[in-house]
């Protein structure tokens, strides 16, 4: 039986950079890109469990897909309720919504509880790179401002399900450390 650790991700960004379709093609292994969706209202949760190799252990990511509109960033806080980690997605043909992601990340970042804060884990995704001819912001423009915000960088495209499960395996097994981290220190208390 293996043992089971849930974390929550709040997945952030500017309306149509394509946070449902990322979301959507790793809840459904690549094999269900959205053709077809209504904007976010609000949150949708969408949940995929990632084994963790040479363990027992298994992370159960409850994925909170958010509306990028400003008419419910007052509400995302809610909705997410204290989250462990990040995604935010940019896309790659709008310098805009890269400017937009600081705005996105403090706001995740200000719902976690100080004591957490500065060990949750974050990405920074740069998607739609299937669109090479209409690209804006280049890919060190990204990663620049992912180390920036202390994030790590990938890119991808939802469209032809490129890149989109690296950055969720990445924060899976970051949890999994920082939760393996925490086990351990509590074992030596006791």
């Amino acid at each position: 039986m293996p043992n089971i650790l849930r974390s929550k991700c709040a997945i952030v960004g500017d309306s149509t950079v394509g946070k449902t379709a990322v979301t959507q093609m790793f809840i459904s292994d690549g094999r269900n890109f959205p053709k077809n969706y209504n904007l976010t209202c609000g949150v949708e949760l969408g949940i995929r469990t990632v084994s963790i190799p040479d363990t027992d252990d298994v992370v159960e990511l409850f994925l909170y897909d958010s509306s990028g509109r400003d008419l419910y960033a007052d509400y995302l806080p809610k909705y997410w309720h204290e989250p462990n980690m990040l995604l935010a997605v940019y896309d790659v043909t709008s310098q805009i919504s890269l400017d937009s992601v600081g705005r996105w990340v403090s706001m995740v970042r200000n719902s976690i509880p100080v004591r957490g804060a500065s060990n949750a884990p974050g990405v920074l995704f740069g998607n739609k790179t299937d669109l090479k001819e209409r690209r804006t912001v280049s890919p060190k423009a990204g990663a620049s401002l992912a180390e920036r915000l202390g994030l790590q960088y990938f890119e991808g495209s939802a469209k032809e399900n490129y890149g989109i499960e690296e950055p969720f395996y990445l924060l899976a097994h970051e949890w999994h450390k920082f939760i393996t981290e925490k086990r351990a220190g509590f074992d030596l208390i006791t």
